[in-house]
């Protein structure tokens, strides 16, 4: 497995092997790998002849108050789980390297990025496009691979790479949850055991709101209230947001007569979550 740090040698690579017509599959996270972002390699390893994964905590898109310094990290036990998982090239850039001093070009996608998380979260989303619009240019991929945990995330980066006509597919994969049903991420490695079990309403509500629209029901501020109902019987919990929402514009349904994107965000002890779900509304 190849290791690469600096960010001209990383480009040099890429070029390389797209001279060699080599399909490169890139898998971009911010390390502290779980199984969600093992299902992403395995799926680039077996689309792509190169497999590329960078770890990277990106400080733009954290906030002031927000947890860029204790964000968990083990670069060992990821380099590991690269390697368990045959992946090719491992890049490795610092927060030096990525913005250098003088930095002064940003990317956002309008609207998009200040919706649902955007909101509560302003500039998040302009430093994840800054930061993966860098990542493409530096790897150079054929594919590109994101969870739809992340679900504003992924179309916010959709969007980015049809607005500038970048080269390349990004492939959005299925949210994969623990046996109890909580979405995996790197962040619940921060909660106590009471809030692990409190932070199990975030899938238990979703799972609610889908058997309402299985059941005809249509209304969003009724599957809102319900979801609301359920998140607040258990302790720990604040919300953020419950949304429930067009899943390629992201705005605001009032009822559901199609496909609808369920989001939300919870402060579960001093730890955010995110979670969602797609429901559709078939004809009665």
């Amino acid at each position: 497995m190849e290791i690469i740090e600096n960010p001209q040698r990383m480009q040099e690579r890429a070029n390389q092997l797209r001279a060699e017509d080599k399909t490169i599959g890139f898998v971009p996270t911010m390390g502290y790998l779980h199984e969600g972002h093992l299902s992403l390699m395995r799926r680039a390893r077996g689309e792509c002849q190169v497999s590329v994964l960078s770890i990277f905590v990106n400080p733009t898109q954290f906030g002031p108050r927000e947890d860029l310094d204790r964000y968990p990290r083990d670069m060992e036990g990821d380099l590991q789980k690269a390697a368990s998982e045959q992946v090719d090239l491992v890049y490795l850039p610092s927060a030096r390297d990525m913005y250098p001093a003088g930095f002064r070009t940003y990317v956002t996608v309008e609207e998009l990025s200040e919706k649902l998380c955007g909101a509560s979260r302003p500039g998040h989303f302009r430093g994840v496009t800054t930061v993966v619009l860098k990542l493409f240019n530096l790897v150079k991929p054929h594919r590109a691979y994101f969870g739809e945990k992340d679900y504003q995330q992924l179309t916010i980066i959709r969007k980015m790479v049809e607005d500038l006509n970048l080269d390349l597919q990004i492939v959005g994969m299925p949210t994969v949850r623990e046996s109890d049903g909580l979405a995996m991420s790197s962040r619940n490695a921060y909660l106590s055991a009471g809030e692990r079990r409190s932070a199990l309403s975030l899938s238990r509500a979703l799972k609610r709101a889908g058997e309402m629209v299985a059941g005809g029901e249509r209304s969003a501020a009724l599957l809102r209230e319900e979801i609301r109902r359920t998140i607040e019987e258990e302790p720990n919990t604040q919300i953020d947001y419950i949304a429930v929402s067009h899943p390629l514009t992201l705005k605001d349904l009032e009822r559901i007569a199609g496909p609808a994107l369920i989001a939300l965000a919870v402060q579960v002890g001093s730890t955010r979550l995110i979670d969602n779900c797609i429901v559709e509304a078939h004809a009665q």
